[in-house]
């Protein structure tokens, strides 16, 4: 009998097993704020549930270990991660004692392992299956509406996150809609700002090398720095300029770290314009020329439309880019979920740090699948149009 191992299943098996069966499952605090007591999987859950969990767990592991057939795989992630998400809220109201409003249980490390060897086992089967782009989309969409259930089902009220949550449900919000106004808003300027830059790059080569050394120049300062280096003359505008405070401009808040993101946001969207313009085929552009088109008409009809796929991945580069740096800007006062997270940093209350971690992560995974989605139909129309 030929027994055959999947090199990266040997991977998973390996972790699964560390996080089942010697990493801690969750974390009991007394408060919000002490020292925690890690529990295993036995320790945090009903003793069946327990076992059944780890039933699951090395079943799962297993079959991702030998080469079992994709749907198999498939199959496999998908009831582990699901056996995961809805016990470790029932690990939430096990460890709880009833009427205690100050304990806390969190996900510990076992948890967040096992989450990412089996989100990995989902993810290697999805590039396996070489899903279109729509049914990209479509997993993303399943899995968002199946995790706004389980919060809708009051399932995880147990855990300190969704405590820190509810303490904080208008704050966050708030703070939620800056973030994305921030990234959103600095993308936005940047793509009307950048694509101008990056066509004007494209046809006068003496000014191309100059302007990206420049905008090179501004990517490798730290964002901490580029904040930094704003509030002094956004403070002057602020102050000498009249109607520049009333419309928000002033040394800490919003505008330094909508500036900073703008600036940090060209290189990518200029960069990528002009790699797409110059990539597009001369025997196009031949063509167009040969049709009687002007410039303003190869640049608008030929040349830009053969280029957007690659002046997408530019914007698409950006995006992601923007929704991490955007969690900077709470260090001056610019709001955002980097609020939660230098708040949870400054009083020791991890699950206030994941707060505004994980939707800032989530959000920027989002971003990346829909526009890689979105690129690649693009990219393929494009070939179709020009076949």
């Amino acid at each position: 009998m030929n027994i055959r191992f999947d090199k990266l299943g040997v991977v998973i098996a390996a972790i699964s097993a560390y996080a089942a069966f010697a990493a801690p499952f969750a974390t009991f605090r007394a408060n919000r704020i002490v020292p925690g007591q890690a529990r295993s999987i036995l320790e945090a859950l009903p003793a069946t549930t327990g076992t059944l969990l780890l039933v699951m767990i090395v079943a799962a592991a297993l079959i991702a270990l030998f080469k079992t057939p994709l749907a198999l795989r498939l199959a496999a992630s998908v009831v582990a991660l699901a056996a995961l998400a809805l016990l470790i809220g029932v690990a939430g109201t096990f460890l709880t004692p009833e009427g205690n409003t100050f304990a806390r249980v969190s996900p510990a490390s076992g948890f967040w392992i096992l989450i990412f060897a089996f989100t990995l086992l989902l993810a290697d089967v999805l590039t396996r299956l070489n899903l279109s782009p729509l049914a990209r989309v479509g997993v993303l969409v399943v899995a968002a509406f199946a995790i706004g259930l389980l919060l809708i089902s009051g399932s995880w009220d147990n855990l300190s996150i969704l405590k820190e949550y509810f303490n904080r449900a208008d704050s966050f919000w708030a703070e939620g809609s800056k973030h994305v106004t921030l990234a959103l808003g600095s993308l936005l300027a940047a793509v009307v700002v950048g694509l101008p830059l990056g066509i004007l790059c494209h046809r006068v080569e003496s000014l191309r090398a100059g302007v990206l050394n420049v905008l090179n120049i501004i990517q490798t300062i730290p964002s901490i720095a580029l904040f930094g280096l704003l509030i002094a003359p956004l403070g002057w505008v602020a102050t000498h300029v009249p109607g520049a405070a009333a419309l928000g401009i002033r040394g800490i808040g919003t505008a330094p770290a909508f500036v900073a993101l703008f600036l940090y946001s060209l290189l990518p969207v200029v960069a990528n314009t002009v790699v797409g313009l110059a990539g597009v085929p001369r025997t196009a552009n031949d063509a167009a020329r040969g049709m009687g088109m002007t410039d303003r008409q190869r640049l608008f009809g030929v040349e830009f439309p053969l280029a957007f796929p690659v002046i997408l991945t530019g914007i698409r580069i950006v995006l992601v880019q923007n929704i991490g740096l955007a969690t900077i800007a709470a260090l001056i006062g610019g709001g955002g979920f980097g609020v939660f997270v230098f708040q949870g940093v400054g009083q020791t209350a991890m699950d206030l740090v994941l707060l505004g971690a994980v939707p800032t992560v989530a959000l920027a995974f989002a971003a990346a699948i829909i526009l890689d989605a979105v690129i690649e139909m693009t990219a393929t129309r494009r070939r179709v149009e020009t076949a």
